[in-house]
């Protein structure tokens, strides 16, 4: 046997615990070596959880082996070598929800540390907690030690995923398996978290197995690539290779499927506002302050500033996106313009109507104009109500439509976004998560709503049933007259989608431009950075070496003087330490907040 050969599987098959079931996997068949990168690319229902569950020997009661083998290190541990190989040491595994992984009650370090000894027992509490401060530090989490009796709740959504990767590496596997791990994340966590499992895999000399559904993230590896579908390897080979000269037609579609950014000069046009124009929603000066209590404190609150003087005019019929990092405010400022949270200062105007100033019944009837669609499908259903059910819920609590026209109204929104009559009297459990989403999309539009605000909706969702609900969306806003608010991370998809884009930043927009000059001209450092860490197959304009940030944004609760990009920014000069930049418009329609773009002392520094 080959000394570097850790991982056979041969034939694996895994299908459904009933007579007859089709097969989940089927005969899926690889070798891995000792440090060696396997990327596996499959959209949604392709098999990847099955399959990196499988390898992890770890299936659900409801699925089983039917045949093929899984050897590690000459230990076949679907068999008689099952003992032999300790699944959390020798074979590690992080998934795709970080946050669903953890005790919320207990520190993070702390349940890292017992997992640790429970698959060491030769290794003490006090080396255990060594060795996760140690490695907290390793994958970049700043203070390790302060952070390693912080709660989860306490750790952002990149932070959480470090930490999983140290509960996986701490007992020093010899493979790690990576499912989707950055489908989750921000651009720039995500870059961060591709670039630490290539280091950490060199230098602890793991075998990773990548899975993803995003063809540009399997790019940053650049190691050798399989492509998973129904179940099936249908392509294996070096990555290049595969994007130079695919072998079957599937693999030609999904990476024609692919978004391109920087391809070509067009996108959604440019809308520019006429001179007597009224937005549709007028955000102006809006403060969101949380009291936090400070640790081994009774009395004693840090004051969290999730959002900070943010100004902006959402126009009616226009894509307006929000960018920005995991943890930069976004999904507060998303409550605040559905109203679900009162600023503590500034105004939110909707059609000319300051929401501030409604009464509670005032409210009620005014919430059918604007609509709120979140990021989770599966949270959001409830899974006891039926779906006809679900989406009439909203016309019931407003008692403006009689029972005759009820169902009516409801199969005319189902037929709208391409739901199936038949499903009004079925549950949600056995629908997909883009069903679940169209549910969603059916429960808002039933009230004929002007504005929709959507929360990282589609993150969720593969490339093709992305592009199936933004064509979706692009017919009913033409129907309907529709205003998005899209809030995502996926800056493809922005840049399909969205007419002008906000960037924020701890709390406040950096940058406020019409698509293509936010593209290919951004004027804030932190838009470039940004740009850089996005994954394409296509050449980018800015270099990530150039620009890609490390460690998290200053904290909400200790924000720095000055300029609060300034501890991440590349070309920094005094003034940006001392002096808090404005948001100002420095052309027609482009507005920036940067020390860079203003005088002399400014251009030499850059």
């Amino acid at each position: 046997m080959d000394l570097s050969l850790i991982l056979e599987v041969d034939d694996l098959t895994v299908g459904a615990a009933a007579p007859g079931a089709a097969p989940i996997l089927d005969r899926v068949s690889f070798r891995l070596n000792t440090s060696e990168i396997f990327g596996i690319y499959g959209e949604s229902g392709a098999g990847k959880t099955v399959l990196s569950r499988a390898l992890a020997n770890w299936l659900p009661e409801s699925l089983e082996y039917r045949s093929g083998r899984v050897t590690f290190a000459g230990h076949d541990i679907l068999g008689a070598g099952a003992r032999e190989v300790r699944i959390g040491r020798d074979i590690a595994y992080i998934g795709s929800k970080p946050q669903s992984s953890l005790d919320p009650t207990v520190p993070v370090g702390t349940q890292i540390a017992e997992k640790l000894h429970s698959v060491r027992p030769e290794w003490n509490p006090r080396e255990c907690r060594e060795r996760v401060v140690q490695l907290l530090g390793e994958v970049r989490i700043p203070s390790p030690k302060e952070r390693y009796w912080d709660y989860p709740a306490k750790f952002s959504g990149g932070m959480m995923q470090r930490a999983m990767i140290v509960d996986a590496i701490c007992a020093e596997p010899a493979v790690l398996i990576a499912d989707n791990v950055t489908q989750p994340l921000d651009v720039t966590i995500a870059a961060q978290i591709v670039a630490l499992l290539h280091d950490l895999c060199l230098r602890h000399r793991m075998a990773t197995i990548y899975l993803s559904s995003s063809l540009p993230t399997l790019g940053q590896f650049g190691d050798r690539a399989a492509v998973l579908h129904q179940g099936r390897f249908v392509e294996q080979q070096a990555f290049a290779d595969l994007l130079a000269s695919p072998q079957t037609d599937y693999t030609r579609r999904a990476i024609a499927s692919v978004p391109r950014m920087w391809a070509t000069t067009e996108g959604p046009p440019a809308r520019r506002k006429a001179q007597d124009e009224v937005p549709l929603m007028k955000v102006e000066d809006v403060v969101r302050t949380y009291r936090a209590r400070k640790r081994g404190t009774f009395n004693t609150y840090s004051n969290v500033q999730a959002v900070r003087g943010v100004t902006l005019d959402i126009m009616p019929c226009e894509n307006f996106g929000i960018v920005g990092e995991s943890g930069c405010g976004k999904s507060t400022l998303t409550r605040l313009l559905a109203w679900l949270e009162v600023p503590d200062n500034g105004s939110i105007v909707l059609n000319g109507t300051s929401l501030g100033t409604l009464s509670p019944r005032e409210l009620i009837r005014t919430r059918s104009e604007f609509q709120l669609l979140l990021q989770d499908p599966y949270n959001a259903l409830p899974p006891r109500t039926t779906v006809g059910r679900m989406i009439e819920e909203s016309l019931l609590i407003r008692g403006n439509v009689t029972r005759a026209d009820l169902r009516s109204r409801v199969m005319a929104a189902m037929a709208e976004v391409g739901l199936a009559a038949e499903l009004y009297d079925q549950l949600p459990n056995a629908l997909s998560t883009g069903e679940r989403q169209r549910i969603s999309i059916a429960r808002a539009l039933i009230l004929d709503p002007k504005l929709l605000i959507l929360d990282e909706t589609l993150s969720a969702l593969d490339q093709r049933e992305q592009s199936r609900l933004i064509d979706l969306f692009s017919k009913l806003q033409e129907k309907n007259d529709l205003t998005y608010v899209f809030i995502s991370h996926d800056l493809a998809m922005v840049r399909r989608v969205c007419t002008r884009i906000a960037v924020m930043y701890l709390g406040e927009m950096v940058e406020i431009a019409d698509n293509r000059e936010l593209f290919f001209d951004p004027q804030h450092p932190y838009t470039k950075a940004l740009l850089s860490a996005a994954p394409t197959l296509e050449e980018k304009p800015f270099n990530p070496a150039d620009f890609l940030l490390e460690g998290e944004p200053p904290s909400p609760i200790d924000i720095p003087a000055g300029c609060s990009f300034a501890s991440r920014c590349p070309k920094a000069f005094g003034r940006c330490r001392l002096e808090t930049p404005k948001l100002v418009e420095h052309t027609p329609g482009r507005f920036a907040a940067c020390h860079l773009l203003d005088g002399e002392e400014a251009q030499a520094a850059a």
